[in-house]
C-alpha cells in the first residue's frame, strides 16, 4: 500500500496549469514539521512537492496560497532522470487525491473545506 498523509503549510503559491489534453494540474510544496526537537530546540522540517489534477487542482489554486495550512493525502511517486552532469537521479513527489484546508484552531467543521 502506498498511502501518505501530511499536514503542513504551503511554501509558495500553487501553480495551476493544464495538460495538452486540457486537464487542470496544480503543483505546490508543503513544509511539514517533525514531531521531535533537535539539540537547539527547533523542529526539523521536511518539504514535499505535490501535484493534484482535475477539479482538485482548481480547488487548491482557488482556496490556497503561500502559508496556508493544508492536509494532503495521496501516493508517493518516483521519477528517474539523468542530471546535467550525466548522473542518474530519482525525484519523489506526492500525487494527491484529497486535500483539506485547516483554517485555524478555532475553526468549526463548517469552515473546513475538503475536496
Amino acid at each position: 500500500m502506498n498511502k501518505i498523509v501530511i499536514i503542513g503549510r504551503l511554501t509558495r503559491d500553487p501553480e495551476l496549469k493544464s495538460t495538452n489534453a486540457g486537464t487542470a494540474v496544480c503543483n505546490f510544496s508543503v513544509a511539514v514539521d517533525r514531531t521531535y526537537r533537535d539539540k537547539e530546540g527547533n523542529r526539523p522540517t521536511d518539504f514535499f512537492d505535490i501535484s493534484v489534477f482535475g477539479a482538485t487542482a482548481e480547488f487548491v489554486a482557488k482556496y490556497f496560497k503561500k502559508g496556508s495550512s493544508i492536509a494532503v493525502s495521496g501516493a508517493m511517486e518516483s521519477r528517474k532522470f539523468v542530471d546535467k552532469d550525466g548522473n542518474n537521479r530519482i525525484a519523489w513527489s506526492l500525487h494527491a487525491d484529497e486535500v483539506s484546508n485547516l483554517i485555524n484552531s478555532t475553526s468549526t467543521s463548517s469552515d473546513i473545506l475538503t475536496f
